[in-house]
């Protein structure tokens, strides 16, 4: 078995044979975590043209986007104990090559739900290769393993890919005129991710492998499908017209009954997907409502923005495409600010987060104040990049705020109780109900009998629904100027090496195996 890496001269990978430059290597990984981030089943920016060739309806489709990102959100929990089962070389194949084969699957299947099934299953191990890439350097990027540092780093990387993939996604379905070439691009990619590694690299470990053990499989299963329900429920809503429906009625007893089940099973079993403990500190429940205040946030342009681009400029989604840019280059500096505020000057966490709030309640007023016929396209920059570059302060903020207020055993669930509400459910809820709220609003406009065409009703509608959003976000702005909060430590905790990890689980296996 080889050694322990060396730490003289400059990072290496391990893992890597000796003829790969050292420099070299952490830029491959972070090449491979690119990759891994921009992968998926079905693309958010070919969405159009998947509805036209299978006659899709917009909510099917939304909806296998959604259970890919619910499959993102879901192996958290598991990530450590596959680490330190399978080796970095084997992780990295076996993600890439099943990322590969959903993407080739679902170009050739017209049924939803096995389109949901290869998605999730795609998002899973698209987290598996860029959590398996990005922990392989953190100490590259942060040697002393200083969080402050690394998850604004790790953010600009996230975030960035959310907003640059359909952008790319876009300009190449406008150039081949076919949505399959950016599926066929992935799977290229990731193939190429697969050689890479075959030949550049070899089986490495650090220490013996732990058994692949008391992994709470049906757990992870009912949490996903908590998610999936919930998700689903507020994404057909408005098409089945809620609880009016037989589905919609059916959908809500299934998530109650499936939300019982995954409380019972988890207050019940000694290794719980999620642990009852995990749920019980303090602060953990200030940052999901912070999260969910994200998310709601984050709703807004998805329903309004799309419906005042849409219907009342008559953009086309090439044009809007524009925006994804703007996002991604907000997203960058908001990540870089965040690292300079806490690390250069040192400054109050809450007070980055009032930042992040002043932000984001800055887009709501701004649209508010726009909306107009005839606007020009270019007028949107600035209210886009104040949402973006916002929401990438909350994430950045929050997500160190919650690996400070858990231990370390219990913070990669909390990632996964985070994701509960951010990865999808609350922003689909939040679109569902915007998407009620404007239906309503511009029916009581029209009965009214005011003296607009259909689009004036259209544009007055959501300029007052704009006008709502504004009021709950100046409301929380003002809670953020007003509550000076005791902020989180200026130094953050120490984050334990992998072989102290790895001996912990180690110890953790023999009591479960001598009871």
């Amino acid at each position: 078995m080889a050694g322990p890496p060396t730490l003289q001269g400059p990072f290496r990978v391990p893992s890597f044979n000796p003829y790969i430059p050292r420099r070299l290597q952490p830029w491959i990984y972070l090449a491979f975590a690119f990759i891994f981030l921009m992968s998926s089943g079905i693309y958010g920016g070919a969405m159009s043209q998947v509805m036209g060739e299978y006659s899709l309806k917009r909510e099917d489709v939304l909806m296998i986007v959604m259970c890919n990102v619910v499959g993102v959100n879901m192996p958290f929990p598991m990530l450590f104990r596959m680490k330190f089962r399978f080796t970095n070389r084997q992780l990295l194949i076996n993600a890439a090559l099943m990322i590969a084969v959903c993407n080739i699957l679902i170009m050739y299947t017209q049924s939803v739900v096995l389109m949901c099934v290869l998605a999730y299953i795609a998002g899973f191990f698209k987290l598996c290769g860029c959590f398996e890439c990005m922990s392989t350097i953190q100490l590259w990027m942060t040697p002393k393993r200083d969080f402050a540092i690394f998850f604004p780093l790790l953010y600009c990387l996230v975030l960035g890919n959310m907003f640059l993939s359909p952008w790319i996604t876009e300009h190449l379905i406008y150039i081949y005129q076919d949505w399959h070439i950016i599926n066929w691009l992935m799977i290229g990619l990731l193939l190429m991710v697969a050689l890479t590694v075959m030949i550049t690299t070899h089986n490495f470990r650090f220490m013996k492998p732990l058994p692949f053990v008391s992994i709470d499989y049906l757990g992870c299963v009912l949490w996903s499908l908590v998610m999936i329900e919930f998700i689903w429920f507020f994404n057909y809503g408005e098409y089945y017209n809620w609880l009016n429906a037989p589905e919609m009625q059916a959908a809500a007893i299934m998530f109650i009954l499936t939300l019982c089940l995954c409380i019972g099973r988890m207050l019940n079993i000694r290794h719980a997907y999620i642990a009852p403990e995990a749920w019980k500190y303090k602060r953990l429940w200030q940052l999901l409502v912070l999260f969910a205040f994200v998310e709601f946030m984050g709703s807004t342009p998805k329903v309004l923005q799309t419906a005042f681009t849409g219907g009342v400029l008559h953009f086309g989604t090439f044009t809007t495409n524009v925006l994804n840019f703007v996002e991604w280059t907000a997203a960058l500096a908001g990540c870089l600010f965040s690292l300079v505020w806490i690390k250069v000057f040192k400054l109050k966490y809450t007070q980055l987060l009032t930042v992040g709030v002043a932000s984001l309640a800055a887009y709501p007023v701004l649209m508010y104040l726009l909306i107009m016929p005839g606007l020009n396209i270019e007028a949107l920059y600035l209210p886009v990049f104040m949402r973006s570059f916002g929401n990438a302060i909350f994430f950045t903020t929050l997500t160190i705020y919650l690996e400070e207020a858990m231990p370390f055993a219990h913070f990669f669930m909390g990632l996964t109780m985070a994701g509960i509400i951010r990865n999808g459910p609350i922003a689909t809820l939040c679109s569902g109900l915007y998407s009620f709220a404007l239906r309503h609003q511009i029916a009581d406009n029209i009965g009214r009998g005011l003296p607009y065409d259909m689009t004036g009703i259209m544009s007055i509608s959501i300029r007052q629904l704009y006008g709502y959003t504004c009021f709950v976000a100046i409301g929380v702005l003002i809670v953020f100027l007003l509550w000076d909060v005791q902020p989180v430590r200026s130094t953050l905790k120490k984050m334990p090496t992998w072989n102290f990890v790895g001996r912990m689980m180690k110890k953790k296996e023999k009591k479960v195996a001598n009871s």
